[in-house]
C-alpha cells in the first residue's frame, strides 16, 4: 500500500469517527427524560442502629431487661440479657401487619433427643404461621418442620442451622394476607426468612394456619400478635425487635 493510499484510509478513518461523535452530541442533544408523573413522599431518615439493630424506628419486643411486651411471660425466666422459657406460649401486648422481624436463638448446648425433641420452638407471624425453630444441626427430621420452615408448608432453601448452643438469627418479613369484609382473600400472605443471613424462605407464599394435625386453613385475621412457643425444650432468646413496614402514598397523575 502507497503512502498516498494510507494518507486518504486514514483520512477517511478520521471523518468517520468525527460524524460518529457528531451523531451522539445530536442524540444527546433531542433526548428527554421520562418521568412517571408519580409524586413520591420523601423517605424518612432513620438511624440504622448497630450491627444486629435495632434501627431507630424499631419497637423492641425484648431488650434483654424484661418481657413487659409480653403477654404470658411469667413462667419465662430474664436473666443475664436472656429469656428462657419454661412453660406456656408468650404473645406481645400489641398487634402487627406487615413487618419486619429480627430474632436470636440458641438451642440447648447439650444434645438431648433427635427430630423434633431436639431445641424446639417457634415463633409464628400474625399469632398463627409458624417459622420454625429447631436444633437442625446434623438432626434428621421432615423437611418441612426443620429449622426455618414455615410449619407443614414448605422446607428452608438450604439448611442454615449453626452447632446446638451457638446463637443464631431470624430476620423475617412477613406480609400479611389481606380479606375483604365477607372474610374473602383478595391478597396473599407471604414470608421471607433469613437464617443467619442466609436466604431461605423467598417470598413464600403463607396457605394458612400451620399445625401438625390438620392441613393449612386460611382463617379471616386483621393485624395480630407475635408468638413465641414453649414446646418443652429450653431454647434462649435475645435481642428481639420489629418494624412495621411502611406503605408510602404517592400522589398519582390523573
Amino acid at each position: 500500500m502507497s503512502s498516498g493510499q494510507i494518507q486518504r484510509l486514514t483520512t477517511l478513518a478520521r471523518s468517520l469517527i468525527l460524524a460518529g461523535l457528531m451523531l451522539g452530541v445530536g442524540t444527546l442533544a433531542i433526548c428527554k427524560e421520562w418521568v412517571s408523573g408519580i409524586v413520591w413522599p420523601e423517605p424518612a431518615v432513620i438511624d440504622p442502629g448497630p450491627v444486629g439493630g435495632p434501627p431507630s424506628d424499631a419497637v423492641v419486643l425484648f431488650d434483654g431487661k424484661d418481657l413487659s411486651q409480653w403477654d404470658g411471660g411469667d413462667k419465662w425466666v430474664v436473666e443475664n440479657g436472656i429469656v428462657s422459657p419454661r412453660g406456656g406460649d408468650i404473645r406481645t401486648k400489641d398487634s402487627f401487619g406487615d413487618c419486619q422481624l429480627h430474632l436470636e436463638w440458641a438451642s440447648p448446648e447439650m444434645v438431648v433427643g433427635t427430630s423434633q425433641q431436639r431445641g424446639n420452638s417457634g415463633v409464628f407471624l400474625g399469632n398463627q404461621y409458624e417459622v420454625q425453630i429447631l436444633d437442625s444441626y446434623d438432626n434428621k427430621t421432615y423437611f418441612d418442620g426443620q429449622a426455618a420452615a414455615l410449619y407443614k408448608t414448605k422446607p428452608p432453601l438450604v439448611n442454615a442451622c449453626r452447632k446446638p448452643g451457638e446463637w443464631q438469627t431470624y430476620d423475617i418479613i412477613y406480609n400479611a394476607p389481606r380479606f375483604n369484609e365477607h372474610g374473602t382473600i383478595v391478597k396473599p400472605g407471604y414470608l421471607t426468612v433469613l437464617h443467619n443471613g442466609v436466604l431461605v424462605q423467598n417470598h413464600t407464599e403463607i396457605l394458612g394456619e400451620t399445625a401438625y394435625e390438620f392441613p393449612p386453613i386460611l382463617k379471616p385475621h386483621e393485624r395480630a400478635p407475635i408468638r413465641l412457643q414453649f414446646h418443652g425444650n429450653p431454647v434462649k432468646y435475645r435481642n428481639i425487635w420489629l418494624r412495621e413496614i411502611p406503605e408510602p402514598d404517592p400522589v398519582r397523575p390523573e
